[in-house]
């Protein structure tokens, strides 16, 4: 079987993106209280919650249009790596109730946003000219 790595990758970028952009739309109808929250108690202005905006919202519609992905890639991996600062630090060392890591669905998610800083968007993409495609 040949190799089509541009598919796979556009496949990634789906099944990356579409997940989180559902949690920000949830953001987005509920609200971002937790969140500011959680920003105030580790001691930053409340306004840095709707930062989550970015990287729930914009970076995964940047990633599954394949539009400056690299630059989408960064953002979405800085937003998880923050959710995981903020909100699961005391999950990095523990399991969840079926034995995998407790932490383990943000670290995919951080780890698939640097991957795409590194890939690009492959061929079946937006933009594909730019340094950050």
């Amino acid at each position: 079987m040949n190799k089509n790595i541009d598919l796979g990758i556009f496949i990634s970028r789906i099944a990356i993106g579409f997940p989180m952009l559902v949690y920000g739309i949830s953001k987005l109808i509920h609200g971002v209280g937790f969140i500011e929250d959680l920003v105030i108690e580790k001691g930053f202005p409340s306004f840095f919650a709707y930062g989550v905006f970015v990287g729930e919202i914009i970076a995964p519609v940047m990633i599954i249009a394949g539009f400056r992905i690299r630059l989408a890639g960064l953002a979405f991996a800085f937003n998880c790596f923050t959710a995981i600062c903020l909100a699961q630090t005391g999950n990095i060392f523990r399991l969840n109730e079926f034995g995998g890591w407790a932490a383990e669905l943000l670290v995919i998610y951080m780890l698939t946003g640097l991957s795409f800083l590194f890939t690009g968007a492959g061929k079946y993409a937006v933009s594909t000219k730019n340094k950050w495609d």
